[in-house]
């Protein structure tokens, strides 16, 4: 069974750095796309990153692109979500979301389609706000 477990929320100043993390245990397969999706009150879910284990190819959203960064680190089946320059607009719950496949997938094929993922994490809030 596929597990997801977010970490790394709270509340941060406008302007200022979170890192999110999605401990994944439980892939059966060794093509699967790990992402990071967001809501905020009264907005529709956003695909905000995703990468590959295939070849490590990335997605960002444009909202979110050149202040976020997905990194993996395969030894801890662990996927990060670098966030800086944090805006009152980036608050919401993020959510951690995988989907396997028996073939290799790239992050392009993917990006920020939350109807492909298959598995999901119970979410962390981050908060902006000075």
């Amino acid at each position: 069974q596929l597990q997801l477990v977010e970490s790394g929320g709270g509340l941060i100043q406008p302007g200022g750095s979170l890192r999110l993390s999605c401990a994944a245990s439980g892939f059966t397969s060794p093509y699967h796309v790990v992402g990071w999706f967001r809501q905020a009150p009264g907005k529709e879910r956003e695909g905000v990153s995703c990468i590959s284990s295939f070849d490590g190819s990335t997605y960002y959203a444009n909202s979110v692109k050149g202040r976020f960064t997905i990194s993996r680190d395969n030894a801890e089946s662990t996927v990060y979500l670098q966030m800086n320059s944090l805006k009152p607009e980036d608050a919401a719950v993020y959510y951690c979301a995988a989907l396997e496949s028996p073939f290799p997938v790239v992050a392009g094929k993917v990006r920020g389609d939350g109807a492909l993922y298959d598995h999901w994490g119970q979410g962390t809030q981050v908060t902006v706000s000075s």
